[in-house]
């Protein structure tokens, strides 16, 4: 009988792992075409998570401000539909990734966010509300 060399039975556990972090229900972190492409689903929920000063210096299209840093998000969660899409973005990508979470928890079935931030989005030219 061979044995299995202990380095790929190692990583035959890291990848089912890491698969079921990133194949849960909910989209997860997507670029900004992706991204862009989500937003013109009908009945998107375009959220950004950061404070209210950082959404006047420039935001998306047709977001809505729910600051993450000050609860306004967990306020929101019983008039968001839980069944549309939800798109998240912050500055960088850390902020809308633990509000993911958050809303994965709460029952939302659709969560996407924005890799890299309105940074990412804004490094591409895509458009930003001032």
């Amino acid at each position: 009988m061979q044995r299995t060399p202990i380095f790929l039975v190692a990583l035959l556990v890291a990848l089912v792992s890491f698969g079921s972090c990133t194949g849960q229900t909910g989209g997860g972190a997507i670029d900004a075409t992706a991204f862009a492409k989500a937003g013109a689903t009908p009945k998107a929920q375009l959220i950004d998570v950061r404070t209210a000063a950082e959404f006047r210096e420039g935001h998306l299209q047709g977001a809505r401000n729910l600051d993450w840093t000050n609860g306004d998000l967990e306020r929101a969660l019983n008039i968001l539909d839980k069944q549309a899409p939800v798109l998240l973005y912050c500055a960088s990508g850390r902020r809308s990734a633990a509000a993911r979470a958050t809303l994965l928890k709460a029952g939302f079935t659709d969560v996407r966010d924005l890799q890299g931030g309105i940074r990412a989005w804004a490094a591409q030219g895509l458009p930003v509300v001032h």
